[in-house]
C-alpha cells in the first residue's frame, strides 16, 4: 500500500499544483496501521508544516469508524481514501460502502468520562480544521490547515 502520489496542476491558481494520495484500504484494523505508518512518510515529504499527530488522529479516527461501522471489519471490503495537499491545508475524504449513520444526531453529543465509545465526532470536530459528512452519513471530508 504504498503511497501513489499524484501531481496535477491545479488550474485555478496559476503555477502552484496538487499533490493527492488515493487508496483503496482493506477494511481491517491491520490495514489502517500500516496505511497510517505510510501517511507518515507520506506527510513528512508533501506538508512538513502539517501538525502530524492531531492529523494522524483524525484520519485513524475516520477510517476506523469506516472499517468497524460501514465495512463491519469485513476484509473483503474496501474503505476509500483520498488525501490532497492544496496550499496551506491537507484534505481528507473518507468513503465506505455501509449504509451510513445519522451524524446530524450525534454532532452535538457531548461524552461522559465513563463512555467506550461514541467520542469520534467530538475527536474529529476538536483536531479538524472542518468536518463535512455527506447526507447519508458514509462519506466525510476532513481539512486540516497547516
Amino acid at each position: 500500500m504504498s503511497p501513489k502520489r499524484i501531481v496535477r496542476p491545479d488550474l485555478s491558481r496559476p503555477g502552484s499544483s496538487r499533490i493527492e494520495w488515493r487508496a483503496q484500504v482493506p477494511a481491517t484494523l491491520e490495514a489502517i496501521d500500516r496505511f497510517c505508518r505510510a501517511f507518515q512518510h507520506w506527510s513528512a515529504d508533501t506538508c512538513a508544516n502539517l501538525d502530524s499527530f492531531s492529523t494522524e488522529l483524525v484520519l485513524r479516527e475516520a477510517l476506523t469508524n469506516s472499517v468497524i461501522h460501514g465495512c463491519a471489519e469485513n476484509r473483503r471490503k474496501r474503505v476509500s481514501c483520498v488525501l490532497r495537499v492544496k496550499p496551506g491545508r491537507l484534505i481528507i475524504v473518507i468513503r465506505d460502502a455501509g449504509k451510513g449513520f445519522d451524524w446530524r444526531s450525534a454532532w452535538n453529543r457531548r461524552s461522559s468520562v465513563a463512555d467506550t465509545h461514541g467520542r469520534g465526532i467530538e475527536i474529529l470536530k476538536r483536531y479538524a480544521s472542518s468536518v463535512r459528512f455527506n447526507s447519508t452519513g458514509n462519506s466525510v471530508m476532513l481539512i486540516k490547515q497547516f
